[in-house]
C-alpha cells in the first residue's frame, strides 16, 4: 500500500521541507501534494484521495482550524487521518485540535518525531 498524503502550509518552502523529510522517512509514499492555504487543501481534499493530511494552523483564506473543522463536519472527509504541523504555542487554540485526537508536531521538528507522528496518526501502520 503507497500513502498519498497533502502538506498544507503557506510557505511554500516549509511544504518543501516537510514533503523531502516524509520522503527520506523509508515510508512507502505514493503522492504528495500540496495546499498553501485551507481553501486549496478542501479543493483538494474533495477531489483526489489521501490518507494522510500534514496541516498548518497560521495560512490566510482559512486557517488549519477551520480546515479541519471543516474536515470533520464532511462525512466523505471526517475519518482522514491529520498532523499538525505549527508554531503555534496557544494553549487555547489548539485545545480544539487535541480534543479531536489529531497529533501535534511543533516547528522545527526532526524526522524521528515526524515519523512518530505521521506513524500515529495512521493507526501505527505505515
Amino acid at each position: 500500500m503507497v500513502l498519498n498524503m497533502i502538506v498544507v502550509d503557506d510557505s511554500a518552502l516549509m511544504r518543501l521541507v516537510i514533503a523531502r523529510a516524509l520522503r527520506m522517512l523509508g515510508l512507502p509514499i505514493g503522492r504528495i501534494d500540496e495546499a498553501g492555504d485551507g481553501v486549496a487543501a478542501l479543493a483538494a481534499l474533495r477531489t483526489r484521495s489521501f490518507d494522510l493530511a500534514l496541516v498548518d494552523i497560521n495560512m490566510p483564506h482559512m486557517n488549519g482550524i477551520e480546515l479541519i473543522e471543516m474536515i470533520g463536519r464532511d462525512a466523505e472527509l471526517a475519518q482522514l487521518p491529520i498532523v499538525v504541523v505549527s508554531t503555534e504555542a496557544s494553549k487555547a487554540r489548539l485545545a480544539g485540535v487535541r480534543n479531536r485526537a489529531i497529533r501535534f508536531l511543533r516547528k522545527p521538528f526532526d524526522p524521528e518525531r515526524l515519523l512518530e507522528a505521521v506513524v500515529g496518526a495512521l493507526g501505527g501502520q505505515p
